[in-house]
Formats: C-alpha cells, sequence, structure tokens
C-alpha cells in the first residue's frame, strides 16, 4: 500500500487531501504536512485588516476533521523537501517517507526584495492572517489619526485582487467613520495598467477597475517601480512603455499596504529538478513534476511563465478555481498511478474571482487564462459583494465537514451561470 504526503494545508493542500482520501484504496495512507495547525481562509484577510472579521472567523483547527477523515496531520512545517530520497525533514528534527508527494505549500512572501518592506518594517500586509491581525491594530491607530494611505503591489506580485480589494474596503470603511475626506488615497501597482491583473485584463477589468477607482477618489501610478519603503513615504519609479525610467514620485503615506512579490519556500529552493530558479514547482500538464515523476504540485507553488512581457515584471495569478482543478488532475493521476496506468487528466487552468469593494465588487472569469479566451467576462455590482460573503461560509463548511466536493465549480460558476469549460494548460516544462 501506498503512503500519500500532501506538503501544504491551505486552498489547494485541505482539498488535496480530501479527495486524495475519496480515491485512494483501501490500506493507503494520507499524511498532511503544514507550519499551521490551523487552516485559513486567506480571501478574507482584507476583511480582517479592517475589523470587519476576527481570526477565530475565517480560521479552523485541522486536527479534528483530518482524524475524522482517517488522515493523519503533522502541524510541525517541512525543513527540507529530500526529493532523491523520497522523504521530507520536518522541522521537529523527524524525516517523513512517502510514495507520492504533493506539494500544496503556497508560496514564501518576498518582502526581503525592497528597502524597508513588510510588516516587520515599514508595511502592512494582508497575505497571512497573522498579517492581518496585526493590520487590523494598526489600522485602528491610523483611523484615530488618519492621513496619506497607499494600497497596491510591487514588481513581480502576481495576485493583484487583494490589492484592488483591500482599497476598495479601506475606502468603505473610512466612509462608514465618517473620516475619509480625511484620508487621500494612493494606488500603486506594477501593472501596465488599471486592471491588468496579471492577466491581460478579463473583459472590461480595465474600464471597470478604473471607473470603481476615480468614483472613490482614488489616485493611480501603474507601471511602477517600488524601490524602498520609509516610515512615512513610498518610493517609486514610473517606467514608460519601453521600461525605461519616466518619472521619479515620492508619495506621502501614514500607512502602506503593498502585495510582495512570491517565491517558492526555504524547504524547496535549489531542489534540483524540481523547482525553478524562483523556487516554483515544475510540473506538466498533469500537474507532475517531469523529474520526479512522483511529485505533483497544485496551487501558488506551481510555476507558470507571465502572460505577456510588461515593462514592469508581474506575475499569473493562481486563483482558486484553477487550484481546486488542479487538485482533482493531480488526485486522479495518482490513482492512475497507484492502479499502474499511466496518468491523463489536466487541470482547467481558467481564473475565476469575486473581488469584494466593502459594499460591492467586481466578478471575472478567463477561460482560458491565457488570450485568446473562449469566455472573457467581467461584471460588477453589490451581488458580489454579498456572493463572496456566501463563498466564504461555503467553504469554511467544506473544511471543517471534511467535504471533497468542488466549491469553486458547485458554488461560483453555478451562481455566475457559467459551465466548466476544459482548456489546456500551459506550463513552464
Amino acid at each position: 500500500m501506498a503512503h500519500i504526503v500532501v506538503l501544504g494545508a491551505g486552498i489547494g493542500g485541505i482539498p488535496m487531501a480530501y479527495e486524495m482520501k475519496e480515491l485512494a484504496r483501501p490500506g493507503d495512507r494520507i499524511t498532511v504536512v503544514s507550519n499551521s495547525d490551523s487552516f485559513q481562509f486567506v480571501p478574507s484577510n482584507p476583511w480582517v485588516a479592517v475589523g470587519w472579521r476576527k481570526r477565530e472567523d475565517i480560521t479552523v483547527p485541522l486536527a479534528e476533521p483530518f482524524a475524522r477523515k482517517g488522515i493523519a496531520f503533522t502541524p510541525v512545517g517541512c525543513r527540507q523537501v529530500r526529493q532523491e530520497e523520497n522523504r521530507l525533514e520536518l522541522n521537529d528534527g523527524t524525516s517523513l517517507d512517502y510514495d507520492h508527494l504533493v506539494i500544496a505549500t503556497g508560496p514564501e512572501l518576498a518582502f526581503d526584495e525592497i528597502e524597508g518592506f513588510g510588516p516587520r518594517a515599514n508595511t502592512i500586509s494582508i497575505c497571512h492572517v497573522d498579517h492581518a491581525v496585526e493590520a487590523a491594530e494598526r489600522w485602528e491607530a491610523f483611523c484615530r489619526d488618519p492621513g496619506p494611505l497607499v494600497i497596491g503591489a510591487v514588481q513581480g506580485a502576481s495576485c493583484f485582487g487583494p490589492a484592488y480589494e483591500f482599497a476598495m474596503i479601506a475606502d468603505a470603511d473610512l466612509r462608514r467613520r465618517k473620516i475619509r475626506h480625511k484620508v487621500p488615497i494612493t494606488f500603486i501597482s506594477s501593472e501596465p495598467y488599471v486592471g491588468h491583473l496579471g492577466l491581460g485584463g478579463v473583459g472590461d477589468t480595465k474600464g471597470l477597475l478604473e471607473s470603481a477607482l476615480r468614483e472613490r477618489h482614488i489616485k493611480w501610478i501603474v507601471n511602477a517601480r517600488t524601490d524602498r519603503f520609509t516610515p512615512d513615504a513610498v518610493h517609486v519609479t514610473e517606467m514608460d512603455e519601453n521600461g525605461r525610467e519616466k518619472a521619479a514620485h515620492v508619495v506621502e503615506s501614514r500607512l502602506t499596504m503593498m502585495l510582495p512579490a512570491f517565491r517558492g519556500i526555504a524547504a524547496l529552493r535549489g531542489a534540483e529538478g524540481l523547482v525553478n530558479p524562483r523556487g516554483f514547482v515544475l510540473a506538466d500538464k498533469h500537474q507532475r513534476n517531469p523529474t520526479h515523476r512522483n511529485v505533483f504540485g497544485v496551487g501558488v507553488c506551481i510555476a507558470i511563465p507571465p502572460v505577456e512581457k510588461t515593462p514592469v515584471p508581474v506575475g499569473v495569478p493562481k486563483t482558486g478555481y484553477m487550484i481546486e482543478t488542479m487538485v482533482t488532475a493531480a488526485a486522479r493521476n495518482i490513482r492512475s498511478l497507484l492502479d499502474g496506468k499511466e496518468p491523463v487528466e489536466e487541470a482547467t487552468w481558467s481564473a475565476l474571482c469575486l473581488a469584494d469593494f466593502g459594499d460591492s465588487g467586481v466578478a471575472f472569469i478567463a477561460m482560458p487564462q491565457i488570450p485568446p479566451r473562449n469566455v472573457n467576462w467581467s461584471s460588477h455590482g453589490r451581488w458580489v459583494h454579498f456572493a463572496k460573503i456566501g463563498f466564504e461560509r461555503y467553504f469554511l463548511r467544506k473544511v471543517r465537514k471534511g467535504i471533497s466536493e468542488p466549491v469553486y465549480e458547485r458554488y461560483v460558476l453555478k451562481l455566475l451561470g457559467v459551465k466548466r469549460v476544459q482548456e489546456p494548460a500551459t506550463t513552464d516544462v
């Protein structure tokens, strides 16, 4: 019988464990390794950062649901992946052998690549629930003594939706507090234009998001290379369409939240044949590593090339729906290997997002994510705000109950009236 290890317990890792348990043979063992004993619903972190949610609202202790499903759980984290030896070195000094490994770690946040960046320095973060809880404290202090606010994403960032969400949610919260008039807001992004999103735009996201920023009196600087953060300012260089320096800006800021670039976690970086130079897992169209054939990867830790060349580097987002289809493909392909067959399942690398604006929002679908597309749609309205609240509750229930159903397909696509479209994946390898 086989031992299948899932490294990571986030939006990719937990569904992977549940789905693999459903597909495994009697006697196969499933173990999840994580650096935390709880799941956090990361899309809700912008709400936590302004006090609309508490930590306990968006986290789920994992020991009990895993135990009910017969899944072993080790929340000590991984120090090093030893792919040549089919084992993990764990942070407590022990080792864990595997027959098949699924890497679903998510990313490491590359705050150290820019001077003064990160929650330990001159900015706040919404990338982790711990950061968001700290940000909420600083947000309350900021609201007691308001001033200029800067929000956005730096060069190399690949997840732009939460930056737009936080800008709009912050605006909504400031209006509720009747202090919006005291807070000039500037949105700074490495995107070549507002609404690019690392995807070359989806539907009319350029027009929708520009309109949303204008309506809320939020100024913006795009094609921006962030040079450094100081306690009271953000120093950026605006580039032209050819990537040459166009203008230098020193944007005053009393509070700054900008999304960082991602890279692979330390336990993966430098693993020969397993990851690219940035530490992201190399995977073929079956989510399988081309060198280490018993290793699969799902989620944000996967290497995906940029959609297009841009004046300032931007990455490609890995949205929840894309991750969900990676999970299904990986689980089915591992079962094929257990049965002595070759993998045939492919993920649907399409982008789907519900972006909350506090009292409205934008939804978009790109199928496939890389143009030209079969579906290229975006919309906005108050319904998106309530749809995201409903989806948060739906996903957390799935985690608590150990449900292996495809939540994006069952909830979001059904909500939007869109049928799943199978599209070929485009990988780094």
